[in-house]
């Protein structure tokens, strides 16, 4: 009988295995002296973001009811304090960066002029449990912890990531992002910093963001407004020459404000130091932040990382980087096997069929449809009994000797 791998399998087939290996060993990975590799510990929590479990007891159960089916994978059965304690000690550094490794991967898919990149920039909070008051303090009673994201909007794809506690500013966790120069960075109030929007444009990069309502501008120009559109005004000019304490602005230059009407019938303040491209172009851009909330919005509902299995701020990062790492997964599998085109029914398919012996590609074909070989591999499916049609009995018949 012909052998067949399960789902999972083919989800993890566009693992680059070999790095995460020299990720284990960078980091020392693999020194715990029970045997638990990295490399079962990465497949135990990835099938829990991929199966919708709820704790480690769940991925416990999960992985101990297929057993059989884990040999092939390169997994193995792993106990409630065994994964505790992984998630407590096992460095994330390799977590982040198989994340990195596997969004250089997806955007090798995506070759572009550098002028044509749109990074959209933002955060999302994240609640805990009040356990993880000792790192993640935020208020009385109150513990969070926040995900801030580079997100390419072209490639559906975050290329960027980092955690910190829910203290944290966002502006201070993008001065460590790296700046990809010449492409057009999008993001909103949060990042209202003039100094760090002068590193931006000293990049050649484009600037689309909103300015506050206290904010003056200097208008030099008035610039026609396109008939028909939600831009009402279209001007350029300059920020304050003096900012606070009467420090000198490093963002004094020509730059430009358009005010568009939103769908809601607000009105927006844009601010852009790109003077050549349309007023319609720059309120587009703006409005292309909305994927960045939807991409949230995904990852919390569908990979369930508004639950964590630890409270540790070990346990997690590797949590949060294990479920990018699953989002970028099924981008790579979906990219592969387009069998249906919204990402959120193939993700619920994958679900559904993670552990059955069958191709991808065959996750909607019903048992009538399956190929014989397939039918064979063990898919579950049972043919339908067709007793076979009576001969007529036939008569005895003697030889005489």
């Amino acid at each position: 009988m012909q052998h067949q791998n399960i789902v999972f399998h083919g989800v993890l087939k566009h693992v680059p295995w070999a790095r995460l290996e020299a990720l284990t060993a960078e980091h020392g990975g693999d020194a715990d002296e029970r045997g638990f590799t990295t490399k079962a510990h990465f497949i135990a929590m990835l099938y829990g973001q991929l199966s919708g479990a709820t704790g480690l007891r769940e991925i416990e159960a999960g992985l101990q009811s297929h057993a059989g089916k884990l040999y092939h994978l390169g997994g193995r059965e792993a106990p409630y304090s065994t994964l505790r304690d992984a998630n407590r000690c096992r460095p994330p550094e390799v977590f982040a960066g198989l994340f990195a490794a596997l969004v250089a991967q997806l955007q090798s898919g995506y070759r572009r002029k550098i002028g044509d990149a749109v990074r959209l920039i933002d955060a999302t909070s994240l609640r805990l449990n009040g356990l993880s008051q000792r790192w993640a303090s935020f208020s009385e009673g109150v513990c969070g912890a926040k995900l801030h994201v580079v997100y390419d909007p072209d490639a559906v794809s975050p290329l960027y990531a980092s955690v910190t506690p829910q203290n944290v500013n966002d502006i201070t966790a993008a001065k460590a992002i790296p700046i990809e120069p010449g492409a057009s960075y999008v993001f909103d109030l949060g990042y209202y910093d003039f100094g760090w929007w002068a590193k931006l444009d000293d990049a050649k990069c484009r600037i689309v963001s909103r300015f506050k309502a206290n904010t003056r501008f200097n208008a030099v120009e008035e610039r026609p407004v396109p008939p028909g559109s939600n831009v009402l005004s279209d001007r350029t000019g300059h920020l304050p020459k003096r900012m606070a304490a009467s420090r000198c602005n490093p963002m004094f230059k020509l730059v430009r404000e358009v005010r568009v009407r939103s769908d809601t019938g607000k009105i927006l303040r844009l601010f852009t130091n790109d003077l050549e491209a349309s007023a319609d172009e720059i309120a587009d851009l703006y409005k292309r932040r909305w994927q960045i909330e939807l991409f949230f919005r995904w990852i919390k509902q569908t990979l369930k990382i508004r639950h964590f299995f630890g409270t540790s701020e070990n346990a997690v990062r590797i949590q949060i980087a294990v479920a990018l790492i699953a989002f970028v997964l099924l981008r790579l599998a979906h990219d592969a096997n387009t069998i249906v085109k919204s990402p959120l029914r193939f993700a619920q398919l994958i679900r559904l069929n993670l552990m059955h012996r069958r191709p991808i590609r065959a996750m909607l074909d019903p048992p009538d449809r399956a190929k014989p070989d397939e039918r064979q591999a063990g898919f579950g499916f049972l043919e339908p009994f067709r007793p076979r049609p009576r001969r007529p009995a036939q008569r005895a018949i003697t030889y005489a000797i």
